[in-house]
């Protein structure tokens, strides 16, 4: 069970999983905003979600012959990947039907078949895998605001459905960037491993050592909106700032220093770890709304 576990990043489907949740009951029930999905709704997403990125996951596995071999059969990872996608799909397609907007449906499909075209086709193009995975984490946040917010716009409460879509979009960003820089992260501890399946990535291309230093100076651009976001939102509330800069900003100045010394597998695994706790504190911080605010 725990190889299956492994192979699926069951951790990283639980963040985003919890992301979800927080924005939906941390962000849109305390305002009393205008939504369209009830507990049943919300439940399916996540399960289309997260089955989703499963399926992405064990298609990245699949391609990384040296894995696959040794603990999970081909074959059954095969059957993995079309079950996980046939529940993303099926429930997305079921979901969009409830709430009126079949064409929804089609997001799903998109994102399942950019997902297998990257694995089959486009993984030796450099940075893309990196990337992609970012989007994937970006789009789990803003699928909650396109089939629980947008259908419940009207010319009544287009200004405040606006301001919490852009709170959503905002973390997105916030998401997309940090799961960025942790795949970069995580390709620096499996530098032996893609030099010998033939899998381009940045550390192959400039070395360790030049990458934590990259891994460092990346780290400045979601500091710096951490901190444009706390000064133009939340400067007036003392408790906030201290809460955000004590949260989020701390580790991060932290994990910057850290990974320019950066060298042993060690390092760079708990820089992994530091980005995944930046993660989860970022997405609990979104329950801090509701005091912020109100």
């Amino acid at each position: 069970m725990q190889a299956y576990l492994k192979l699926i990043k069951f951790d990283n489907l639980i963040l985003i999983a919890l992301a979800q949740l927080f924005i939906k009951y941390g962000l849109f029930e305390p305002f009393d905003i205008d939504v369209t999905l009830n507990a049943f709704g919300i439940s399916l997403l996540i399960i289309s979600t997260i089955s989703l990125v499963a399926a992405a996951n064990v298609m990245l596995y699949i391609q990384d012959k040296e894995q696959s071999e040794t603990i999970v059969s081909e074959k059954v990872l095969n059957r993995l990947f079309i079950i996980f996608n046939v529940i993303g799909v099926g429930i997305g397609f079921y979901l969009s039907n409830i709430i009126g907007i079949p064409k929804l449906a089609a997001l799903f499909i998109v994102v399942s078949g950019i997902f297998y075209i990257y694995t089959t086709y486009l993984k030796e193009i450099l940075v893309l895998k990196n990337i992609i995975i970012g989007i994937l984490m970006a789009l789990g946040l803003i699928a909650v605001t396109i089939f629980d917010l947008l259908p419940a716009i009207t010319e009544q409460n287009r200004a405040s459905q606006k301001v919490i879509f852009l709170i959503v979009v905002d973390y997105s960003i916030f998401a997309f960037i940090i799961v960025t820089i942790r795949e970069i992260v995580k390709d620096c501890l499996h530098v032996d491993r893609d030099h010998n399946t033939g899998l381009p990535t940045i550390p192959i291309s400039l070395g360790k050592d030049r990458t934590a230093k990259l891994i460092g100076g990346l780290t400045i651009l979601p500091i710096g909106m951490i901190i444009y976001y706390v000064y133009t939102y939340l400067f007036n509330n003392s408790t906030a700032v201290i809460i955000v800069l004590g949260l989020l900003v701390a580790p991060l100045l932290y994990f910057m220093f850290k990974s320019w010394g950066a060298e042993s597998n060690k390092d760079f695994k708990t820089l992994s770890l530091i980005l995944k706790i930046v993660l989860f504190l970022a997405s609990l911080s979104l329950l801090l709304y509701q005091f912020i605010l109100k």
